[in-house]
């Protein structure tokens, strides 16, 4: 089971890539899936801003931790420490990470973020990994 622990975050600006209204799970008009795009990797994409990682070589600045409703909105961003982050597949424990196109965590890549804390199996799993940003 995927865990945070230590974590120490910065409060940025949502951008429209994670700016997205998702509403309160089980209400009308909010998405189905209410996760949205928290626990994935963010970059830096204006001043004071923050948005998606949509490229392996992004220079990611952390995970986002909160679901920013609209852009402009603030964006709990994890820096350092233990993090929940979205799997795009199997990971194996003690393996580096690095982002895909969509800011989940993919198995070793050149642009290493962190190392993963335990394994997972499928896409869509949460795993605990150790921040290690440059």
């Amino acid at each position: 089971m995927a865990y945070e622990e230590s974590l120490h975050s910065i409060t940025l600006d949502a951008d429209a890539s994670i700016g997205v209204f998702t509403g309160v799970a089980g209400l009308p008009g909010s998405a189905a899936n209410n996760s949205a795009l928290q626990y994935r990797f963010v970059k830096i994409t204006g001043e004071h801003q923050a948005g998606l990682a949509t490229a392996a070589t992004d220079p990611i600045v952390g995970v986002l931790q909160n679901k920013p409703q609209q852009p402009g909105a603030a964006a709990t961003v994890a820096v350092w420490g233990v993090s929940k982050v979205e799997a795009a597949g199997a990971i194996a424990a003690g393996g580096t990470v690095a982002s895909d196109t969509v800011g989940r965590a993919v198995a070793s890549g050149a642009n290493v973020i962190g190392y993963a804390l335990h394994s997972t199996a499928a896409a869509g799993e949460l795993v605990s990994v150790l921040l290690r940003l440059k």
